[in-house]
């Protein structure tokens, strides 16, 4: 079956869902009726999710609106090699995938809108003088440390502006529905970066510094050659690849931001960076380091033979509570750099962070809680259901192994109260979101919690969704790379797993998903990739928000040893997935 086929999107079908998605729109602003209570979430209590409003309002014209969109233009280098600025570029096509269902001429003049929402991943709001940051690592990976890493607050809050900017659906026209961010939402599990990521996505001032409040403390100033030194003449090891001197940059990297906040309804799925240091080890990890994060001594090189051992350990597991990491810094003592202490850095545990979603602080564009609710606080779960719209449910998983390691699994608690959930409300459509994708579920150590509770890998979730002919896509993060994969079982059902690319590595994007009724015995989900509404060109005098958001965007392409795939394939980016309607 042909996987290239392009589409022209048409008029639409108006009927009642149409409608309702309009009131949504309407009532959006005043933080009522419709585009709120569809959206209430319920956590995994095992009941039924609650009922969607049915108000009415004249339903104004729906027209595509692809302006900011990839479909529009995307980002691209000038010139041939080194170190490249980026201008704009054309846009990516929209590829019809016909894998699981054959699309049928016409749907177009057809379709009827029934949900609209946006994904956000793997922001990875970064404290980037936190002592427990693994930067050294650069001497045995050029990956491990990103020059870009100190612009990841503006960065996120240029993708909400464009989020916010959006008028529409870029196929349907339909009225967005909703955010949902599917975690690593924070790199560091640290109180400072969780308040900073609750700001940039409900609104208020943030500050991106931690440590001295008057100046930057860490590796970009340490007169390391190993690392981008952005404020000086230093011929460093990015410098000599074509990375540019910015006096001023490093001020400007810790200095107060302004968010919007997301004028949608957001919500929020937790990730393996959220949950443990470091993003792999244990919940129950070794406590010198609770103590080694609030301290005020940072290990900022180390030889390239012991970076490898220990970057050799987190990806093999054989450290899941950082036993050899503390061991490690004690063996370097004389080699610590002081810094400022700071209380802000300590990590946060699962209930700080359901209690900082439930603080009215950050309620935003609501819900209260941003899904999560006190019975998650309660039951000591991070995961739960919410309405989209009258016809579609989203359900969040918790795919973090509290027991260590970057990759995921869940317990057979959690693993039951989906296939409870999807058959208590098999009357509605299902979009299912997690952070870790069906491959990187393979990790099957015990939640130090639970010890006795099964754990389950990416196979055995996909064998429960395949159960439900509700089920129409599995939305995820974590690989940091946009991959489409159509899921069929012999004698099953079928759905769309939807990987999109992280917002810290380049391309850094987010994702619109439209999912439609073609009234031909068909649905199709579509999907459109948008940038940060940051220009695509640099202006290195510009040290803004707005002009770092750029930069942000730009280092993030120079990156030296950065994966140049993480775009996928045109089958990967902008789609029209289509599914047999069950």
């Amino acid at each position: 079956m042909s996987r290239t086929r392009s589409v022209v999107t048409s008029a639409l079908g108006v009927n009642r869902r149409t409608v309702l998605a309009a009131v949504g729109a309407v009532s959006l602003s005043a933080g009522v009726g419709y585009a709120l209570r569809p959206t209430d979430s319920q956590a995994a209590t095992g009941s039924e999710a609650p009922p969607a409003s049915s108000r009415k309002a004249p339903a104004p014209p729906l027209a595509p609106y692809t302006r900011g969109t990839t479909v529009d233009t995307v980002a691209a280098p000038r010139g041939g090699s080194g170190y490249r600025r980026l201008g704009d570029g054309p846009g990516w096509p929209r590829v019809v995938r016909d894998e699981l269902a054959a699309p049928k001429s016409g749907r177009a003049d057809r379709r009827t809108p029934l949900a609209a929402f946006v994904q956000l991943t793997d922001l990875h709001l970064m404290d980037v003088q936190h002592p427990l940051r693994l930067e050294f690592l650069r001497s045995t990976d050029p990956h491990a440390w990103r020059p870009h890493e100190a612009l990841t607050v503006p960065g996120a809050v240029s993708l909400v502006e464009r989020v916010n900017a959006l008028r529409g659906a870029p196929v349907t026209g339909s009225p967005l529905h909703c955010v949902m961010t599917t975690g690593d939402n924070t790199d560091n599990n640290a109180h400072s970066e969780l308040e900073w990521f609750m700001k940039v996505m409900s609104g208020g001032t943030i500050t991106p510094n931690s440590g001295d409040p008057r100046h930057y403390e860490g590796v970009q100033n340490s007169g390391l050659k190993m690392f981008w030194q952005p404020d000086s003449a230093l011929r460093d090891r990015d410098k000599a690849f074509g990375f540019p001197r910015l006096e001023g940059y490093l001020a400007a990297a810790v200095r107060a931001v302004r968010s919007p906040g997301l004028k949608l309804p957001w919500y929020s799925t937790v990730g393996n960076h959220d949950s443990l240091p470091l993003g792999c080890y244990g919940s129950h990890g070794d406590p010198y380091l609770t103590e080694y994060a609030v301290g005020g001594r940072k290990l900022m090189s180390l030889d390239a033979a012991e970076a490898k051992k220990l970057q050799d350990t987190i990806k093999n597991a054989t450290d899941p509570h950082g036993a050899g990491f503390r061991d490690l810094l004690k063996a370097h003592a004389r080699d610590l750099r002081s810094i400022t202490p700071d209380e802000k850095r300590a990590p946060y545990t699962p209930a700080e962070y359901l209690k900082a979603h439930l603080d009215p602080a950050h309620t935003g564009s609501g819900p209260v809680g941003h899904g999560y609710s006190s019975a998650n606080v309660d039951a000591g779960t991070q995961y739960y259901t919410f309405r989209i719209t009258d016809d579609v449910i989203g359900i969040s998983l918790d795919t973090t192994d509290p027991g260590g390691h970057y990759e995921g699994s869940i317990g057979t608690a959690q693993l039951n109260w989906l296939d409870k959930t999807l058959r208590d409300n098999e009357d509605a459509y299902a979009i299912v979101f997690s952070h870790h994708t069906s491959g990187s579920m393979d990790n099957a150590r015990p939640d130090p919690d639970r010890p006795g509770e099964r754990r389950h890998d990416g196979a055995a979730v996909v064998s429960v969704l395949t159960r439900h002919a509700n089920v129409l896509a599995w939305v995820n993060g974590h690989i940091h790379r946009n991959a489409i994969t159509p899921h069929a079982a012999a004698g099953r059902r079928s759905f769309w797993e939807i990987s999109t690319a992280s917002h810290v590595d380049h391309p850094q994007l987010a994702r619109v998903m439209e999912l439609v009724d073609n009234k031909d015995g068909t649905l199709s989900l579509f999907t459109t990739l948008v940038e940060s509404a940051a220009p695509h060109r640099s202006d290195y005098a510009d040290l803004s928000q707005t002009g770092l958001a750029t930069l942000y965007r730009e280092l993030s392409f120079n990156a030296p040893g950065a994966n140049r795939t993480l775009a996928g394939s045109a089958a990967d980016r902008n789609t029209e997935l289509v599914l047999k309607k069950g």
